[in-house]
């Protein structure tokens, strides 16, 4: 449990704090493709990203992230996370091995991921004084350990001053995909009570209805039973107050948005690309993650005050993190000039700027 010190001493600022694991991945191709190793990998490092990408320093250190490494940690994944210059806490671990994954490509692109060591799960007891006050976090759960950990830091956050209650973050959930099934439903619509948005991504979406979002010839998300799903899980109350909101993340189709008042797709930024042109799209993998960093950071920082009126640009910023996280294998390239700073050769306000310009032109499915 973080220890109980003094508010002015210790609480820095921090906007976003994510609550996802860091995990070291390898990843094996079919031949002749060589197989890469030490990249950085899981929801906390791409999440972290999403928000980082729109914070340049000093803005850096509102990000706030947790890792554990354990004596087998290298020396160039810490030197990428220095460069960051977020407040990630190192947490250093040496009686145990990094929280390590394989990841295998098969002839028909599908992934599958394995543990390679134990995973060390985070909860409200890895949280510091500073991170605990965040003003957003992310979260990826069960729907029952989401509510233990919007309840545990809820109950943390007041115990700091019982007579003056801090404000309440903006809670943003992921529902982890194992358990995207019909017989969680139930605890999906209890759960969505403490949340201000739930975010699946399509797939996951239809899993707690037992529905296949996709269509089974062509492979495109089937836009209108998406739109069906998310009303269904609206009508039965998003975040304390009723009001809170649901975001679909559906790879090439963008994302969708949906609250009581509110129906509305967003492309994604990298678009399928013509006969003859080459992808930008390297590796989905994170992609989703990246997107719920930019997107909470957004939430905090995209209107005069923070909330959910600030939805829809939270969603363009969370759309235009995404399309970094997916250019490449692992993370992209930071890089400073005179200019300031850039990530994979782009400075993100030109990247966001273009596709703010590109949803002037969009027409809704």
């Amino acid at each position: 449990m973080p220890e109980v010190e003094s508010m002015s001493e210790t609480i820095k600022p921090i906007d976003f704090c994510t609550l996802g694991m860091f995990i070291i991945d390898e990843i094996h191709y079919q031949p002749p493709i060589p197989s890469v190793t030490n990249v950085i990998g899981g929801a906390g490092p791409y999440s972290a990203l999403g928000a980082r990408l729109f914070s340049a320093p000093p803005s850096s250190l509102s990000v706030g992230w947790v890792v554990d490494a354990g004596s087998d940690f290298p020396d160039e994944v810490r030197a990428t996370i220095e460069q960051w210059e977020t407040s990630c806490l190192m947490r250093e671990t040496p009686q145990r091995l990094t929280t390590r994954g394989w990841n295998g490509y098969g002839g028909d692109e599908k992934r599958a991921f394995k543990y390679l060591t134990p995973k060390l799960r985070l909860d409200h007891t890895a949280l510091t004084p500073s991170l605990l006050f965040s003003k957003s976090f992310h979260l990826i759960s069960s729907p029952t350990r989401c509510i233990d950990l919007v309840t545990n830091i809820l109950a943390l956050r007041e115990q700091f001053d019982p007579t003056t209650p801090p404000p309440r973050p903006l809670l943003v959930w992921e529902p982890v995909p194992d358990l995207c099934i019909p017989q969680e439903l139930p605890n999906c619509i209890v759960a969505l009570r403490y949340v201000d948005v739930v975010s699946p991504n399509h797939a996951e979406l239809g899993g707690f209805f037992g529905q296949t979002t996709t269509d089974p010839h062509t492979g495109e998300v089937d836009q209108r039973l998406v739109e069906e799903l998310c009303n269904e899980l609206v009508q039965n109350g998003i975040g304390p107050q009723g009001n809170g909101a649901i975001v679909v993340r559906a790879g090439k189709a963008g994302c969708y948005l949906r609250t009581i008042d509110k129906s509305k797709w967003l492309p994604a930024y990298h678009q399928p690309f013509s006969e003859g042109e080459s992808s930008k799209v390297v590796d989905p993998t994170g992609g989703g993650n990246g997107f719920l960093g930019g997107f909470a950071i957004g939430l905090v920082r995209g209107g005069p005050a923070l909330g959910l009126q600030n939805l829809e640009t939270a969603a363009i910023w969370g759309s235009v993190a995404a399309s970094f996280a997916i250019e490449q294998v692992g993370m992209p390239r930071l890089d400073q000039d005179a200019g300031g700073e850039t990530w994979n050769g782009t400075r993100v306000q030109e990247r966001l700027h273009e596709y703010e310009k590109r949803l002037g032109k969009y027409i809704q499915p």
